[in-house]
Parts: C-alpha cells; sequence; structure tokens
C-alpha cells in the first residue's frame, strides 16, 4: 500500500473555560486519501475541539518522521495519550 504523509493543526480542549492549546499532528494516511478525508479523520480525534482544524497540507517522508518524533517529545500529547488509555 502506498503512504501519503500530512501535518494537520488541531485545536485540543480541556485547558479551561474558553482555551485551548494548537498541536501539529503528523499522519500517515493511504496514499488515495485527499485533504477533505485527512480533515475528517483528524476532526474525530480524541481531544479535538469542534471545528479544531487550523491547517493540513501534505508533507514530505523525511518531514513526517521528524514531526512523529516530536510529538512524541510533547507534553499535552503525552497527558492526553495517558488519559485516553486510562479512560477506554
Amino acid at each position: 500500500m502506498e503512504w501519503a504523509y500530512w501535518k494537520v493543526i488541531l485545536k485540543y480542549g480541556h485547558v479551561g473555560f474558553r482555551k485551548e492549546v494548537s498541536v501539529a499532528r503528523h499522519l500517515a494516511m493511504p496514499a488515495e486519501y485527499t485533504l477533505l478525508d485527512v480533515i475528517a479523520k483528524a476532526q474525530l480525534m480524541p481531544g479535538v475541539k469542534a471545528r479544531g482544524i487550523l491547517s493540513a497540507r501534505r508533507i514530505t517522508l523525511d518531514d513526517y518522521l521528524v514531526g512523529h518524533r516530536k510529538e512524541a517529545e510533547n507534553f499535552y500529547l503525552q497527558k492526553l495519550k495517558s488519559f485516553s488509555q486510562i479512560t477506554s
């Protein structure tokens, strides 16, 4: 299967009333996915606010690997993932 790589900036909630945090997520999707498909999938990710997509663009594999590594170091995402595992 061929893959396409995307950088999507998402707004996450649960950081206080009327507050949000923006986080870049790096996604690998099947090559046939369009921008609209990627946006639809990203909107369903845990913690993303309604109308929570700030931007989305296709990136190279190298950019994806670097970004994915940075995600692993992101404190907010670490907390979000650990909370999601506890509640599931």
